[in-house]
């Protein structure tokens, strides 16, 4: 796959995701880190955006739930460069009807060379990075030039 050069702007867009169990623990992290985070654009599927928006008084951009799309809308926003970061606190004990969902969308963050946070200790790292609040060039698919290849070789 041929990949090509794009930059991150100074302020991300960053998808904030949190399994039931963990909704608790990404509400902490968020308080914890809201200086920062209210620099930057906030999306969040379903119940985790309405909970987050309240609790933090900020702008939060909401997705539906994760396990009736809301994955699969934040995988979308992916392929289309309009999400830098993922914050997704999952629950590693717990049995996920909706895991090939969850599983899509880790593979097309790694696809699209975003970064993605499983853990608390991951999105501290994470957030307290200094690329967070600079332009950060990086690699993506060239699709233009997939296409390309494909429709001259069918």
């Amino acid at each position: 796959m041929d990949m090509k050069q794009i930059e991150m702007p100074e302020q991300k867009r960053i998808a904030l995701i949190a399994h039931d169990n963990m909704k608790q623990d990404l509400l902490d992290w968020t308080h914890k880190n809201l200086s920062i985070l209210s620099q930057h654009q906030l999306y969040a599927t379903g119940t985790t955006g309405h909970l987050l928006e309240n609790s933090l008084q900020i702008p939060i951009t909401k997705l539906i739930s994760g396990p009736l799309g809301g994955d699969q809308q934040i995988g979308a926003m992916l392929t289309e460069q309009k999400i830098d970061i993922i914050v997704f606190f999952w629950d590693p004990f717990e049995p996920m009807p909706h895991d090939p969902d969850v599983k899509a969308l880790l593979r097309v963050a790694a696809v699209w060379n975003v970064a993605v946070a499983c853990s608390r200790s991951s999105a501290d790292f994470m957030i307290s990075s200094p690329l967070l609040s600079q332009k950060h060039p990086y690699s993506v698919p060239d699709y233009e030039s997939y296409l390309q290849k494909r429709l001259n070789n069918p």
